[in-house]
């Protein structure tokens, strides 16, 4: 009786020590996932069948492919989202690329579409029915963007926020000489011609509150409309409210069009989606060669690729997190770098990749990744959005049907 006795004391004791056990493990691991900067530490707990409810407690899953001493080896990357003053300071006074007209683009900005506005058409909200404001404002978002160290500020009549901005740049006590910015007219003013173009750039100015911005570009190459709003782009240049002009979103086709009515000002950039999962070489070799800098916007591809093997894989590599990889990615490409978070620490994440550079193979094998079928989805993005918002949204009236797409 008292050796039976004796047994189940010490069962009792291991239990409950490897109760403790398991429960230290999992704090020690709900605190690396805390400081692991997109990623949730993923491990194996089949070792504690007894314990799978801390599974759900700490989002510890046994599907994932990566292993627990992975992630211990990309733990430095918790740095990335602190900032010294050596980091802003190589963010404020980051690398430039030429343009065609003589000035400086910085080669990373703060994109401001969808900060503290969601516009009613946006693909988002007409999926959920969200447009309007957000929990951040983007006065608070380009406040904090600033103060990280940013200097080109993106921005558009579409995005229904540049009055915001203007009071996170009047308040930001940076001088307006420090600032790169750029704004797009849209679709519904484009097709409503000169007059209308003319009243919106008024309305930029006024809610920047600047006199002048240094890129204006036409949004989107609206059927029928767009070469005569370029044309008053090109006016307005003259009169010294913008210094420089650019188009967003065009196809080679629809330059060609500008190009051959008289164009008389060289489009400085064309803003289009670039990441490695859609890198249309054919159409940026054409850009490049006309003299046109390709600005990329998805650089992050929103966070969804972010779990691709490839990202993974050298994120681990060079200590780095996926958005750093692809962010160096495209700079490296001499693409400028747009990303855009209203978190504070990713914005000081996205802005790290000046520090390291990627070797030609992994460029490769980056620039290898876009498929036939995310080439399809372009066109058909491209064919439902030139019309996007004008009188003719939802028809095909006026929309080239054949484009260079890759």
């Amino acid at each position: 009786c008292v050796s039976r006795k004796k047994d189940r004391f010490t069962q009792s004791v291991k239990q409950r020590l490897s109760m403790r056990l398991a429960v230290a493990l999992t704090t020690v691991l709900a605190s690396f996932t805390a400081n692991a900067p997109r990623a949730a530490i993923a491990t194996s707990t089949s070792s504690f069948p007894k314990y799978q409810r801390f599974n759900t407690a700490f989002a510890i899953t046994n599907s994932s492919s990566r292993t627990l001493s992975q992630k211990m080896a990309s733990s430095s990357t918790s740095s990335s989202t602190k900032m010294s003053a050596t980091d802003r300071d190589a963010l404020i006074n980051c690398p430039t690329i030429p343009l065609n007209n003589g000035m400086s683009h910085p080669s990373i900005g703060f994109g401001t579409y969808k900060v503290g506005f969601i516009p009613a058409s946006a693909s988002s909200a007409v999926a959920t029915g969200s447009a309007g404001g957000t929990e951040k404002t983007a006065e608070e978002c380009v406040t904090e963007a600033l103060e990280v160290g940013y200097r080109f500020i993106e921005c558009a009549e579409f995005y229904g926020n540049e009055s915001e901005v203007g009071k996170a740049i009047a308040n930001s006590g940076v001088p307006r000489e420090e600032l790169f910015i750029c704004s797009k007219v849209w679709t519904t003013t484009i097709e409503k011609g000169d007059a209308a173009i003319r009243a919106q750039l008024d309305k930029t100015l006024a809610d920047l509150g600047t006199d002048y911005v240094d890129l204006y570009l036409v949004h989107w190459p609206v059927p029928g409309k767009h070469v005569e709003c370029y044309k008053t782009l090109e006016a307005l240049v003259e009169e010294g409210k913008v210094r420089g002009i650019g188009l967003s979103n065009y196809a080679v086709e629809d330059y060609l069009e500008i190009k051959e009515s008289g164009m008389k000002i060289t489009p400085a950039v064309n803003q289009i989606e670039i990441n490695p999962f859609l890198h249309r070489k054919n159409t940026i070799e054409f850009f490049k060669k006309e003299g046109v800098v390709l600005q990329s916007y998805r650089s992050l591809r929103d966070g969804k690729a972010f779990e691709d093997p490839t990202l993974v894989k050298m994120a681990e590599k060079y200590g780095r997190t996926a958005a750093q990889i692809l962010g160096r990615w495209c700079v490296q490409n001499g693409y400028v770098f747009m990303p855009k978070s209203v978190k504070k620490e990713r914005m000081i994440e996205n802005a790290k990749v000046f520090d390291f550079t990627l070797s030609d193979d992994d460029m490769a094998e980056l620039n290898s990744l876009t498929t036939p079928a995310a080439i399809e989805t372009f066109e058909g993005l491209y064919r439902k959005c030139v019309n996007r918002d004008t009188s003719k949204d939802g028809t095909m009236d006026g929309v080239k049907m054949e484009i260079t797409a890759d």
